[in-house]
């Protein structure tokens, strides 16, 4: 039977207006930004695509249930509805509530991390290895090398390479290996997804030597999509279930609820062993708020809560979302565009170092492309590459990953598919032109994280 067309699995009841500029506009803006798409002001954005973090849509209900939000300091109720929510969807029974996924990230790392220390992840994130070297431990990367070709058709480019990840207990011993940092749907790589097998198998090599594997879980909802529609055995089984079985092969987990949790702020760090909870409590009240709040007010927690379960209500939510972020890449690839693939789920990526083949990588080509399709016409995307990478805290050299990329993210239940084709539009026409584009430099540099405050000016000449 020929597959049928699918619709959103909801009805638009509230718009907020938004305004095209001019071409003359946005090379001011842009310019006064420093060439860095952070710095714009989003009433100077049309189609805002940087990041799909806090910038979901609530339903109607979550906002119905922020009116009913405890406020009180401690023992909120609110909390404890959370709680609740988070043990039935992802079964971890310690509850850590932060104001959003980085605050999760820091505790696990303190209470965790030794200065000296090897943490084995399938691809770094910036704040995830910010938080790890901060710490004092240091970030090694065994994800499989398929995650590194944005060409290769692998399905689960998420996956851990075993042998990667045996080398690295080998060389620095177990007892210097405080946890597996392991990220479902890969944001870095193009927001590829691990496989149940490789997860179970994963969690059975580190238990074999006491290791805990601790999931950002941020996107797991996501990673779960992927695994009931390409790995065998799962196509019958829905999306709550696999995402359960997933946590099920961990210790714990962080969460930036601003994405699949279907909120604008908050997240948690959940995980089994009450001692490690204990320990993340104690610093939770120094650096976000009580154990009863975290970085969180009762209306935020009533409104997560609400959306962790209406994440899950059925498989129409996910489909639909990762549907939509498969509708632009289509687009893109039809319009010969080079983009990872397979399209991840949430965003698609575009291979900057293609694209700007003519700019060598030390002149910032997806920090230059970004800012060409932000003065085509007003969307906004966002570096990831040798910007995002930062510089290695020993030798202060450039990190030099070999994805060059510009995320374009979707946020959830907020753009229609015309939004999509007027973003595919634009790039098609970037890229056509690609060679216009001039490579950048630093004007200002940040230590830490420099991509969220860097400035840029074109090269001269």
């Amino acid at each position: 039977m020929e597959r049928r067309s699918w619709a959103e699995p909801y009805r638009v009841k509230v718009v907020e207006p938004i305004r095209m500029t001019t071409r003359a506009e946005r090379e001011e803006r842009i310019a006064e930004a420093g060439y860095n798409t952070f710095l714009l002001r989003s009433e100077d954005v049309y189609i805002d695509l940087l990041t799909d973090s806090g910038t979901a849509a609530m339903s109607d209900q979550q906002w119905a249930a922020m009116m009913v939000g405890d406020e009180a300091y401690a023992g909120s109720r609110s909390y404890y509805r959370l709680e609740e929510a988070v043990r039935l969807v992802y079964g971890y029974e310690e509850l850590v509530p932060t104001h959003q996924g980085r605050g999760a990230e820091h505790l696990l790392s303190q209470v965790l991390i030794s200065p000296g220390d090897v943490v084995p992840g399938n691809m770094y994130f910036t704040t995830t290895r910010f938080h790890q070297e901060y710490a004092g431990g240091r970030f090694v990367d065994v994800i499989i090398d398929e995650a590194h070709d944005p060409e290769s058709l692998h399905p689960f480019k998420g996956n851990i390479d075993l042998d990667k990840l045996q080398a690295v207990i080998d060389t620095h011993g177990a007892d210097r290996v405080p946890y597996v940092s392991f990220e479902t749907n890969v944001n870095m790589a193009g927001g590829q997804p691990a496989s149940m097998a490789n997860i179970k198998a994963v969690h059975e090599r580190c238990r074999h030597y006491g290791i805990p594997v601790m999931l950002d879980a941020t996107r797991a909802l996501e990673n779960a999509w992927f695994i009931q529609q390409r790995e065998g055995g799962y196509a019958d089984r829905s999306v709550a279930e696999i995402l359960r079985e997933v946590c099920d092969h961990s210790e714990g987990a962080t969460v930036s609820s601003k994405k699949d949790n279907l909120v604008n702020i908050g997240g948690f760090l959940a995980v089994r062993d009450p001692e490690i909870a204990r320990r993340a409590r104690t610093l939770l009240v120094a650096f976000e708020g009580l154990q009863t709040y975290g970085g969180m007010a009762g209306r935020d927690m009533e409104a997560l809560a609400r959306g962790i379960h209406e994440m899950v209500e059925t498989d129409d939510h996910v489909g639909a979302r990762v549907g939509q972020v498969e509708y632009l890449g289509d687009l893109l690839v039809k319009a010969g565009v080079p983009i990872v693939r397979p399209v991840g789920g949430h965003g698609v990526f575009l291979d900057a170092r293609r694209i700007c083949s003519h700019l060598a990588h030390e002149h910032l080509p997806a920090q230059a492309l970004a800012a060409a399709i932000y003065r085509d016409s007003g969307v906004r995307g966002m570096e990831r590459g040798i910007v995002s990478a930062g510089r290695d805290p020993q030798t202060g050299e450039h990190h030099t990953p070999k994805l060059e990329l510009v995320r374009l993210t979707l946020p959830r239940r907020v753009y229609t598919q015309a939004h999509m084709d007027v973003t595919a539009e634009s790039i098609a026409h970037v890229t056509d032109e690609a060679e216009q584009i001039p490579g950048l430099e630093f004007t200002y540099e940040p230590g830490e994280l420099r991509f969220f405050q860097a400035r840029f000016q074109p090269l001269s000449g």
